[in-house]
């Protein structure tokens, strides 16, 4: 009898301390969270195809997702189609220089989030009579200087003189590139 409390007791112990040692590898997990540093990148539209848009495309990685916050000026008011293109050179007055679009998982073109969908189908931004438009969205698909087939870094992004139709094979309809910007890591 003595014998069996003894390990029970001895159980509820082990229990115990199992249990602080979890919650002290959650508080490590925690700090070491709140001190990794944010990865941010950008990338500054010029204008392109004789438009008059520009604009800044800022990307943010925690937490293991990307956040992208675009804004848009000069634009015609209206519907455009915004996408990452594979090739960080906008150096073409047309843009075509960024190539097509970045499709490191070889799917279709569509709709972000409705499968099929690749990884430069952003989607559309609304300009109103200002010229001005923004999108923001979220993603754990891409991230900032990692794996090849994530990063953003080194890829072009480009406004589209027309919206994206999601069906047209490969570019959605989207017309001729308004706007360019390569995503470089940002310095801060």
């Amino acid at each position: 009898m003595k014998t069996s409390r003894y390990l029970i007791g001895m159980s509820v112990v082990v229990a115990l301390l199992a249990g602080a040692n979890c919650a002290a590898g959650e508080k490590d997990k925690a700090r070491a969270a709140a001190k990794a540093p944010e990865k941010k990148a950008v990338a500054v539209l010029e204008p392109k195809s004789d438009s008059h848009v520009t604009g800044k495309a800022t990307f943010r990685e925690a937490d293991g997702k990307v956040t992208l916050n675009l804004e848009i000026n000069g634009a015609e008011p209206g519907t455009h189609a915004v996408h990452l293109h594979e090739k960080g050179d906008c150096s073409a007055p047309d843009g075509a220089s960024a190539g097509g679009h970045w499709n490191p998982t070889h799917e279709n073109h569509g709709k972000w989030g409705t499968a099929p969908f690749h990884r430069a189908d952003i989607g559309n931004v609304e300009v109103g009579a200002d010229g001005k438009g923004s999108l923001t969205m979220t993603t754990d698909l891409w991230s900032i200087g990692g794996a090849p087939e994530t990063d953003v870094v080194g890829k072009a992004i480009i406004v589209h003189a027309k919206a994206d139709d999601f069906t047209t094979q490969p570019t959605g309809n989207a017309g001729g590139r308004v706007a360019c910007g390569i995503v470089t890591l940002a310095k801060e």
